[in-house]
């Protein structure tokens, strides 16, 4: 094995550990669901796990260049310069898909879960379209409302029609660790910061497989020259 299928390999098994920790960190939520609801889409934590972040972006989109390089170890499609190239533009695909993840998983962070921004608390409040997801908002980039005691004061400003009464109950409610609030909070910061990790990694081990890709088809060029020489 070269040092190119060797790296190749390497990068394989990491993407395959970031593909199952991405599609595991995106069906958490889903799961927390359904067990305390019964069923999907009613009183979700976020639209943003709709989005599967990790299961599309970090898993789906990260299945064929996790395979090709998985197949370098046993020198069956990376042992020539058609193999890395492939290589190379497979990852461009995960590359993709990282990106993706990154984007939901900070718009995720920066708003917070349903309960922090709607009244209703249902995925109707959700709005899915790619101008959301292009949305820019670092600006205001804030963690408020995971590090404030609660979280219901930023819903008090957008819903003038709860009285201060119902937001004060609220307040020496969530104040336990077992509310709904805090269980939504935690759950969703965990998750999709968890998320954010993971798009970070899949796309600088993909950028580096493109790079080992384009380096393997001249290495193998050289090598296959030097044999003939040989």
């Amino acid at each position: 094995m070269t040092c190119c299928e060797g790296w190749t390999a390497c990068n394989g098994f990491s993407l395959l550990v970031l593909l199952l920790l991405g599609v595991t960190l995106n069906v958490i939520p889903l799961i927390v669901n359904l067990v305390d609801e019964d069923q999907f889409f009613k009183n979700p934590i976020s639209c943003f796990e709709w989005w599967f972040p990790g299961i599309i972006g970090a898993g789906v989109m990260a299945i064929p260049a996790t395979t090709m390089s998985l197949a370098a170890r046993k020198r069956a499609c990376c042992n020539s310069k058609t193999g890395m190239f492939l290589s190379s533009l497979l990852n461009a695909i995960t590359v993709i898909g990282a990106a993706y993840c990154l984007l939901v998983s900070i718009q995720a962070l920066a708003e917070g879960p349903l309960i922090c921004n709607s009244q209703s608390n249902t995925t109707s409040s959700c709005e899915f379209s790619l101008k959301n997801l292009t949305a820019s908002y670092y600006e205001s980039f804030d963690l408020q409302w995971f590090f404030e005691d609660s979280c219901v004061s930023r819903m008090d400003s957008n819903n003038p029609s709860i009285t201060n009464t119902t937001a004060s109950n609220w307040r020496v409610y969530n104040l336990h660790f077992n509310s709904i609030e805090n269980k939504y909070r935690i759950i969703h910061f965990s998750v999709f910061l968890g998320l954010l990790l993971v798009g970070i990694l899949e796309m600088l081990f993909g950028l580096s497989q493109i790079i080992i890709g384009f380096l393997g088809c001249l290495c193998g060029g050289v090598s296959k020259r030097r044999s003939q020489i040989v």
